[in-house]
């Protein structure tokens, strides 16, 4: 396996599968999640400066609101505990 895609399986791991209390870890994906949005895409080296690497290793993720599905998916995420993630940041694992 390459480091990049190690990389990206600790990123899935913390971003989709970890929770704390049925909820995710991170505080922002937390709140977008609860507002309907999907998890879009994982963009790496994306703030490269300083600050970025030392708190989140450089990563930033969008989150991205389909309007047709943002009540589902608040529903899904607050009562059952669902991320919806988009078909680009499960590729990340192939």
């Amino acid at each position: 396996m390459t480091d990049l895609h190690n990389s990206s399986l600790v990123v899935y791991r913390y971003l989709y599968i970890e929770k704390r209390r049925s909820n995710a870890l991170n505080s922002v994906a937390n709140f977008h999640l609860r507002n309907g949005a999907t998890l879009w895409r994982v963009n790496y080296m994306a703030n490269g400066t300083a600050k970025g690497l030392m708190e989140s290793c450089g990563i930033m993720v969008n989150y991205r609101y389909y309007l047709e599905h943002t009540v589902q998916n608040s529903q899904q995420y607050q009562q059952n505990h669902v991320i919806d993630v988009d078909d680009q940041v499960l590729k990340l694992l192939e």
